[in-house]
């Protein structure tokens, strides 16, 4: 009998063994950035994300929220690099590279038109957070804070108005289509004549975000 609970427990204990070893392992989390799909491949760090203006939008930077009286730029792009991308729920970070606007237009009484909108103080640091609702921060890195230089061609002649956010600006991500927006993001006037919004409210919406690092250039998810 001893005999037989000897052989017996080495022959669970086997199985137990043996069980442990061809178990299959836990699949590990998503990352905060990934591509194709939520549960698709994490995006490398060092990829390049670009985007331009969500189809039908326009990037818009007005006197107030919801005002459309401003200026509206009908393209506008931007390129990030992805500098930190843990697994989820975490933050991921990107370093904003470049963002461009064009063919833009005003309808402020004085203006005959608009000679440029450029980002100023590149690149900016992007941190995107996992989760709904507000996760995007867009900041200001040793170069300066976020910034943005309207030139405008006026009766009068030629007007800069340079606007600064020293606290940086806030946005949100959408699996949905893919999407990172702004939305009445303000920034204030640190130069620039009466005809300058003392504060000028920013809002694009920019999608879909892809991935040109990799083949196909897969959208942006966010978990």
């Amino acid at each position: 009998m001893r005999i037989r609970r000897t052989l017996a427990a080495a022959s669970l204990a086997a199985i137990a063994l043996t069980g442990a070893a061809v178990a299959p392992a836990q699949a590990s989390s998503a990352a905060v950035l990934t591509q194709g799909s939520a549960s698709g491949p994490a995006i490398a760090v060092g990829d390049t994300l670009v985007a331009n203006l969500a189809a039908g939008t326009a990037a818009t930077f007005t006197n107030g929220p919801g005002s459309t009286s401003g200026v509206s730029c009908a393209s506008s792009s931007f390129s990030a690099t992805v500098t930190s991308n843990p697994a989820a729920p975490g933050s991921a970070t990107e370093q904003l590279n470049s963002q461009s606007f064009g063919s833009c237009t005003s309808n402020v009484f004085g203006v005959r038109s608009v000679k440029s909108v450029t980002a100023t103080s590149l690149p900016y640091s992007n941190t995107v957070t996992s989760g709904s609702g507000t996760n995007v921060s867009l900041n200001g890195t040793g170069a300066g804070p976020v910034g943005i230089t309207v030139v405008l061609n006026t009766l009068l002649g030629t007007v800069n108005c340079v606007y600064q956010s020293p606290g940086g600006i806030a946005g949100s991500t959408s699996n949905t289509d893919n999407s990172i927006s702004f939305s009445n993001q303000p920034a204030n006037l640190v130069s620039g004549p009466g005809l300058c919004f003392s504060t000028g409210y920013f809002s694009a919406s920019y999608g879909p975000v892809t991935d040109t690092s990799v083949a196909g250039s897969p959208v942006l998810y966010v978990n």
